[in-house]
């Protein structure tokens, strides 16, 4: 593969930028990479039944790599311009590495209502990354919107766990700093190549450092591969890792970094869900009246303009 120039028109599929779509449309793949998103903890910490917490993280980004690598070979996408490699490192660095390592490790302490903290405020600091970024300018109504939905699920969540801080929360608050970055990264590089190959590249470029670091740990830490564990470890590979990123990125190309950060507003909740369901943990009466509340939010920031 070469490097992709201003003037390569070599290859149709590979250079071509996305075309415009539908708002609507835009809005159904940010939702589905929230859902994507939403299973990640849950699967998290069924990997951590039988895998330590570096292990399942660099084994985790190497799956996904191969995936993502695949697919650029299958389709002779060349190198993205040098111009975006930088982009593309702060991608790898945000949601590839620093997301999934800290979370992981806080998961290693914390109760997955506790974790969904960080994607409770995880909106809202991604808007911040992308005025700063990128110079969007949401509305004063967006942003009343925003810090009332991420006001509703912090204080849910935070309730959930017992109102107790935990030793988790420097590597929760950090990991919400890393991914808010990487994501506001990620949406701009989506608006002049897919995102796939947004998401595909920063895992192919990160491939140095996670092969290495996979090895040295499966040596290190004990492995048991269980049903839950092989399947946690594979979602969070292929779901959360890949699959999701994909048509999160193509989501936020189409309605904008802002708005399709509060559609995460919903995450929290549903990771709730997913933790009854698939964790037998139990949940309060304070989750409709929460989740009434983030509908609204979601609702006024959609419609809100800036």
């Amino acid at each position: 593969m070469r490097a992709q120039s201003s003037a390569t028109t070599t290859s149709p599929i590979a250079v071509a930028t996305p075309g415009p779509e539908r708002p609507g449309f835009g809005t159904l793949q940010a939702a589905l990479g929230v859902v994507a998103f939403s299973l990640t903890f849950p699967a998290t910490a069924w990997g951590l039944e039988g895998f330590g917490p570096w292990s399942l993280v660099a084994v985790r980004s190497v799956l996904a790599a191969v995936i993502a690598g695949g697919c650029l070979l299958a389709l002779r996408v060349p190198l993205p311009a040098r111009r975006h490699w930088a982009g593309l490192a702060v991608v790898g660095a945000g949601v590839v590495l620093g997301f999934p390592l800290l979370t992981t490790l806080a998961l290693e302490t914390s109760t997955t209502a506790h974790a969904a903290v960080v994607v409770g405020l995880l909106p809202l600091t991604t808007a911040l990354f992308s005025a700063l970024r990128v110079g969007t300018r949401p509305s004063r109504t967006f942003w009343i919107a925003a810090l009332a939905g991420a006001a509703a699920v912090l204080a849910f969540t935070v309730q959930q766990s017992g109102g107790a801080l935990t030793t988790a929360d420097l590597y929760l608050f950090a990991a919400l700093l890393v991914c808010a970055a990487g994501y506001t990264e990620g949406g701009r590089l989506a608006r002049v190549m897919p995102g796939w190959q947004v998401i595909g590249w920063a895992l192919v470029l990160c491939l140095p450092l996670t092969v290495p670091v996979a090895a040295f740990a499966l040596a290190r830490e004990p492995v048991q591969l269980t049903a839950h564990s092989v399947t946690g470890l594979l979602w969070v590979a292929a779901g959360s890792q890949f699959a999701g990123l994909v048509v999160w990125y193509r989501g936020m190309a189409a309605i904008g970094i802002p708005k399709a950060s509060q559609l995460q507003l919903a995450q929290p909740l549903l990771t709730l869900v997913w933790s009854v369901l698939l964790l037998g943990e139990h949940l309060t009466v304070a989750a409709p009246l929460t989740a009434a509340a983030v509908l609204v939010c979601i609702a006024v920031t959609q419609r809100s303009r800036g």
